[in-house]
């Protein structure tokens, strides 16, 4: 089974991403992206296709245009929450502290990508850590393990990452998922542009990324958990 998540290059384009997981319809998922503004036909269609959430990157794209974080979160909620979808959001834990009021009061689960945006060198001693467990009790809110490289300038992490990692996962580890946070751009944060010029992607070991995360846990029940039981309830996979 496998998840496939929106490149952020195609913005509102998900043919490609919903032709990939149409095709295999009890093995893939998408989480897709949108602008709020689709009729309820069109995500429905997305639904039937397999997508079951969606993703803001509130890093690259250099946040939203002409609205606020709040204002963004409200519109794209109020799209796809009776569709049982959840927001997948990739932004600095400051925005998340910031709009934690907000989001408690979305009505839909929320993901945050690549370990929250939790600069490893601070890891649970950064000063917005607090308002992240407090999320995490709620039940509504998730971590991807995913992007090391996002955390830490070492692509498959460090002391720093894993104790980091450690942390997030004691939040609540049911509320975990793996990613490979593929394709891997080398140049994150480019703002788009008429000719965008082209760009680096890093080259990954998979079986070293996924190493990690038995390296992190040392329990072979919660490294399945992660991997395997946690991401089927998120992403609504069916029953095996």
């Amino acid at each position: 089974r496998a998840v496939i998540v929106q490149p952020s290059a195609y913005g509102t384009d998900n043919r490609r991403t919903l032709d990939a997981v149409r095709a295999y319809p009890d093995r893939l998922r998408a989480v897709v992206v949108i602008d709020g503004k689709e009729s309820d036909a069109v995500l429905a269609e997305m639904h039937n296709a397999g997508a079951r959430g969606v993703r803001l990157n509130l890093i690259s794209a250099g946040g939203p245009r002409g609205t606020t974080v709040a204002e963004l979160l409200t519109r794209v909620a109020s799209r796809i929450r009776p569709l049982g979808w959840h927001i997948q959001i990739y932004t600095d834990l400051e925005v998340i502290a910031e709009n934690a009021a907000t989001l408690q009061g979305l009505g839909v689960d929320i993901v945050l990508d690549h370990m929250a945006k939790v600069d490893a060198t601070q890891g649970a001693a950064h000063p917005k850590f607090p308002v992240l467990r407090r999320l995490m009790e709620t039940g509504r809110f998730w971590v991807k393990l995913s992007g090391t490289y996002r955390v830490s300038p070492e692509f498959y992490g460090n002391a720093a990452v894993t104790a980091l990692a450690r942390a997030l996962i004691a939040l609540n580890p049911e509320r975990m998922v793996w990613g490979t946070d593929w394709p891997h751009l080398a140049n994150h944060n480019r703002v788009a542009s008429a000719e965008p010029p082209p760009i680096d992607y890093h080259a990954i070991d998979y079986g070293r990324l996924l190493s990690l995360v038995p390296e992190w846990t040392e329990d072979e029940k919660l490294t399945a958990q992660i991997l395997s039981s946690n991401p089927a309830r998120l992403y609504d996979f069916p029953s095996t």
